[in-house]
């Protein structure tokens, strides 16, 4: 009897792990302009039904996208991180307008390079909606080879 609950234990912890959902995707590049500047392009894939938020959402919304970037001895950033235009629309659970992307976006990050050569290290935090629910923040760490 003791074995049967064990494994019984042990098979709803697999179910549970086969339902974490992630319905995006990063992925990461960079592109030297010259050598002092640089742009690093950092891409959301989003699945269909699921939007990420802009980092232009009023306080008492959604949690934003939000990029940090610690500071660099190869170097500095230039301006802000870009987005292009988003999706605005009325959303009833935050009760506002909000601001959010759908199947894919490009955000972009200007730097001015110290050296020929830099890795561009942070981290991200977002949150995934679609019509019937939102996912929990999440955080990612990335790393950014710019050459």
């Amino acid at each position: 009897m003791k074995y049967i609950f064990v494994i019984a234990t042990l098979l709803s912890f697999q179910k549970l792990s086969a339902q974490i959902e992630t319905p995006v995707k990063w992925a990461y590049a960079a592109k030297k302009i010259n050598d002092k500047e640089a742009v690093v392009f950092i891409k959301a894939t989003i699945d269909g039904g699921w939007h990420i938020y802009s980092q232009n959402v009023k306080d008492g919304g959604p949690v934003k996208t939000s990029f940090t970037f610690p500071a660099s001895k190869s170097y500095s950033l230039n301006g802000k991180t870009q987005e292009p235009v988003p999706v605005t629309h009325f959303e009833k659970s935050f009760g506002m307008d909000v601001s959010y992307f759908e199947k894919s976006v490009v955000f972009q990050q200007k730097i001015k390079l110290k050296s020929g050569k830099a890795t561009v290290k942070g981290s991200l935090e977002y949150m995934t909606c679609n019509d019937h629910k939102c996912l929990p923040p999440s955080d990612l760490d990335f790393s950014i080879e710019v050459k």
